[in-house]
C-alpha cells in the first residue's frame, strides 16, 4: 500500500528534501520523542541535526543564506517532523513566522542584518502577540511603545510566547500611539518591534525578562513562556518596516504562514497516530483473530485514514494559494480548522484501538493525546477560524443590488 497523504506535482528537489527529513525524523526523532516529552528536555541535539540539514534556512531567500524554498516545501517538511514530534515543529515555526515578516515588511538593513544569521539558525526567531487578559481578542492589547529621542520605551507584560527562551529575536506586537490620534482604530495604531536578546531565562537585557518556562499538559520540550518589558528601550532603527502603525497587518500577514504551519502539524500528528493504530490493530488480538479483521476497527480505519487524507490536501492548497501570490486567509483558516479538529479525532479513535494500553505512558499514542489539544487554540481557535471562513464567504458571496 501506498504511504498516505501523497503531494502531486513536487519538483526533483522538493522531494529529495522530504526524504531528506523523513529519514531524519525516524532515525533522529521518533526514537527519542516520548522519552524527551516525558522530561520536558529541550531536544538540542535534534535542533542541531535540524542546523546542519538547512532547515532554519528553508525559506530565506538564497541572496541571504537560505535555500530559497516555498511555503508548500516548508508545510510539508513541518508534516514530517510534526509526524515525529509536534514540539519540534513549534520550534522551527515561530522562526520561519518572522523570517518571513522580515523578508516581506522589513527594510533593507533589517534583512541584511538578520536574514543570513538566521538562514543558519545562529539567530533564532520568536514572535508575540498574545497577553495575560488578551485571548482572541487582538486589538485590546495594552502593551505599549512610547518614543523617546531616537528610541522607543516599551512597557508590558506578553504571553504564550514560543521559543521565549531558546530565541536570540522577538517580534513583538504593541500600541504605538505617536502619529495616530485619538480615536484611530486599534489596528492601525499597532507597530511590531524587533528586540534582540541573549537567550535564556530571567533578565535578558535591560528592561526585558522572561521568566521560566510555562508548565503544560503537552507540547513539553519546547519552552513556552511570558515576556515582560520594564522600560525597554529599543532604537527606532528596529521598527520592522522603520514605520509604525502597520504592526498588526504585518501580523496577520504572518499569522497566515503559521495557519499552514498548524494545518501541518495537524496532518503530521494525525498521520503519526494513523501508522500507530494500524500496526497496533494488527498486532493485538482477541477472540482467535487481530483487531484488525473486525469489521468495526476497520470501519475506524477508514474514517481516520479519509480524515488524513483530506486534511493534508486542504494544507496543501492553502500553502499553494499563498505561494502563488493570492490571498489565502479564508483556504489557510478552513486548512487550520479542519487539520486541528481531525487530528484531535483521528489520535483518539488511535488511542481507542489501543484500549487501555494507550493509557499507559509507554505506548507512544499517550504523547500524541496530550499534543493534539494544543492544535486546537494555536494560532487562533476553531471559532475564530470559523469567524474568519464565514466573513470571507460572505464577501465572496454577497448579494448585488
Amino acid at each position: 500500500m501506498s504511504r498516505l497523504a501523497q503531494t502531486a506535482g513536487l519538483t526533483d528537489d522538493q522531494r529529495d528534501i522530504l526524504k531528506t527529513v523523513r529519514e531524519f525524523v525516524d532515525k533522529e526523532i521518533i526514537p527519542v520523542a516520548t522519552e524527551l516529552e516525558h522530561r520536558d528536555e529541550y531536544p538540542q541535539r535534534i535542533v542541531d541535526g535540524l542546523k546542519e540539514l538547512g532547515l532554519f534556512g528553508l525559506m530565506i531567500p538564497e541572496e541571504y543564506g537560505g535555500l530559497g524554498e516555498s511555503l508548500l516545501t516548508y508545510a510539508l517538511c513541518v508534516e514530517e517532523i510534526a509526524r515525529g514530534w509536534m514540539s519540534v515543529s513549534g520550534i522551527i515555526n515561530t522562526h520561519f513566522i518572522v523570517a518571513y515578516m522580515l523578508k516581506q515588511h522589513g527594510t533593507q538593513e533589517q534583512k541584511d542584518h538578520f536574514l543570513p544569521r538566521m538562514a543558519l539558525g545562529e539567530v533564532r526567531g520568536a514572535f508575540s502577540m498574545s497577553e495575560p487578559g488578551l485571548g482572541s481578542d487582538v486589538s485590546a492589547i495594552t502593551s505599549k511603545a512610547v518614543k523617546d529621542g531616537d528610541e522607543y520605551v516599551l512597557n508590558g507584560q506578553k504571553m504564550w510566547l514560543t521559543n521565549g527562551g531558546t530565541s536570540t529575536l522577538v517580534a513583538v506586537l504593541v500600541r504605538s500611539d505617536e502619529g495616530h490620534p485619538e480615536g484611530t482604530a486599534p489596528h492601525k495604531s499597532m507597530t511590531t518591534f524587533l528586540i534582540e536578546k541573549e537567550a535564556g531565562f530571567g533578565e535578558v537585557r535591560p528592561g526585558l525578562t522572561i521568566p521560566g518556562k510555562i508548565d503544560k499538559m503537552g507540547y513539553k520540550g519546547v519552552d513556552t513562556t511570558e515576556l515582560i518589558m520594564d522600560g525597554l528601550r529599543i532604537p527606532a532603527n528596529r521598527v520592522l518596516g522603520g514605520q509604525t502603525g502597520r504592526g498588526f497587518y504585518q501580523m496577520m500577514d504572518g499569522v497566515e504562514v503559521g495557519r499552514v504551519n498548524v494545518a501541518a502539524r495537524g496532518c503530521g500528528v494525525a498521520q503519526r497516530a494513523f501508522e500507530l493504530g494500524v500496526s497496533y490493530a494488527q498486532q493485538r488480538h482477541t477472540f482467535g483473530k487481530a483487531i484488525a479483521e473486525h469489521q468495526a476497527i476497520q470501519f475506524k480505519l477508514a474514517e481516520m485514514a479519509t480524515k488524513v487524507e483530506a486534511a493534508h490536501a486542504m494544507m496543501v492548497n492553502a500553502a499553494r494559494k499563498k505561494d502563488s501570490g493570492e490571498r489565502n486567509d479564508l483556504e489557510a483558516g478552513m486548512a487550520k480548522y479542519l487539520a486541528s479538529e481531525y487530528c484531535k479525532e483521528v489520535v483518539e479513535d488511535a488511542f481507542r484501538i489501543h484500549g487501555g494500553y494507550g493509557f499507559s505512558k509507554e505506548y507512544e499514542i499517550e504523547r500524541l493525546y496530550r499534543e493534539a489539544p494544543m492544535l486546537l487554540i494555536g494560532e487562533g481557535t476553531a471559532e475564530i477560524q470559523k469567524m474568519i471562513i464565514g466573513r470571507r464567504l460572505l464577501e465572496e458571496y454577497r448579494l448585488q443590488g
